[in-house]
This record gives C-alpha cells, structure tokens and sequence, in this order.
C-alpha cells in the first residue's frame, strides 16, 4: 500500500489539455450564467420553486465547497462532473462519493483513454457494429499542484493496473481526505502521454469546445472516429 505522505507532488501548467465526453450532456444554465457562484443556492432555492427539475440538471452542489465553485461560459464543463457523481459510475480514482476531472495532455490521448471505457460499456450491450455514440473535445488548461504517479513504475503498478481500479481508488480516497487537488499520471492506454484527474474544478479554467466526434464500434472495439463537420473518418491505431 503507498503512503500517501510519501507521493511527490508537481507544479503541472497544461495549456492546451482536452477532455472528451459524451455529447448527450447539455450545458447547465446555473453554472454557465454570470452570476457569482456565491448566489447560487439562493437562485436554485428561487428557481426550482418554477422549475422541480432543476436541481437534477444542476446536480449536487453541496459536493463542491463554495470557494471551489466557478461559473461562466464553459463553467458546465468543469462543474458537471463533481456535482453528478454517482456509486454506480466509479472511475479509477473515485468509488463515485466524490467527482474526479478527467483530462488528458493531448488530444490522442484523451482519445485512447475514453475509446476504452466506451469500448467496456459497449460490450456489455447487444448492439450491432456501427457508428454509436458522439463525443465532443474540450479543450482547456490546467494549473495545478498535484500528487505525481509518473517516474516510479514498481512503486504505482497497482494504482496504474490497465483493468483493475481497486488500488487507485483506495489511494484516490485518501489524497481527497487529505486536501489534495488531484493527480498526474502516465495515461494507461498510450506510452506517449500523461492524463490528470482533478478534484475540484477551480483547477482547471478557459473550457471551449473543440470537435464532435462519432465512434464507430465493430462489434469488439472502437475502430474509427468521424468528425462530423468535415465527414473525416480516421482509423484508431492502438
């Protein structure tokens, strides 16, 4: 088991990271409105008093401490993923109690690391090959000091295990308990490139996005992505 005193830490200044996710998750008014994060539980008590569905399009917003809160264009794309967290959607540093931001350096990347799990869910479906989902790339930066995974292969094999979780996530909970802001480490799905999981989403900022993407399963992997404003199909070398 790693001591969590004794995982280094790192100044980590990504000024071009991208996140990819599904683009069935519309923007969230709340967050993306110019009003102060401060006023927000009174605009949400006001408003879902009109609106009983609001508080599932917001989410948890106590899961987020109030100085850690940011808001504005793009606000949607660093709030949404701490304030829907949920057991039944865990990732390799959360149980799913707490939210985790996923990003990679680079766009091939994010992109290896999220052709996986959808390559995971669309294997435990029945349906037939073809184009599925669509994704959309965000890009922003990140600015942070984080507890750094890379440089130490032996010492983090079990918290960078390609298909096992169990280890990442026990140390995960920790540095969250601990006041950590989040981890570097080397993306698992590529040799050529580092992803980071953020725990609060004042550590990243200036989100816009980028491409759409379509991924096309073939009944055993993801082998293709499209960009739809172009009609470009690229084959995924893994």
């Amino acid at each position: 088991m790693i001591n969590v005193d004794e995982t280094p830490t790192a100044r980590v200044t990504w000024r071009a990271a991208v996140r990819i996710i599904r683009s069935i998750y519309p923007p969230i008014d709340l967050f993306e409105d110019i009003a102060d994060p401060a006023d927000w539980a009174l605009l949400l008590s006001a408003e879902q008093k009109t609106n009983p569905r609001l508080m599932e399009n917001v989410g948890n917003l106590d899961l987020i401490p109030p100085s850690r809160r940011v808001g504005g264009p793009g606000a949607s794309y660093l709030m949404a993923p701490f304030t829907h967290v949920s057991p039944d959607r865990p990732s390799r540093f959360s149980d799913g109690r707490f939210g985790v931001l996923y990003a990679g350096e680079a766009f091939d990347v994010a992109l290896l690391e999220t052709i996986h799990h959808h390559a995971v869910f669309m294997a435990m479906t029945n349906e037939a090959p073809g184009w599925t989902s669509q994704f959309r790339e965000i890009i922003l930066t990140v600015d942070a000091e984080l507890r750094d995974l890379r440089g130490d292969e032996r010492k983090f094999a079990g918290v960078l295990d390609r298909d096992s979780y169990v280890e990442s996530r026990i140390l995960g909970a920790q540095l969250h308990a601990a006041g950590a802001g989040g981890v570097v480490y080397p993306s698992v799905r590529t040799s050529e490139g580092n992803c980071v999981g953020l725990f609060y989403p004042d550590l990243a900022g200036n989100p816009v996005q980028g491409r759409h993407l379509d991924y096309h399963w073939n009944g055993e992997r993801v082998d293709l992505y499209r960009e739809p404003a172009s009609g470009a199909v690229f084959r995924i070398v893994e």
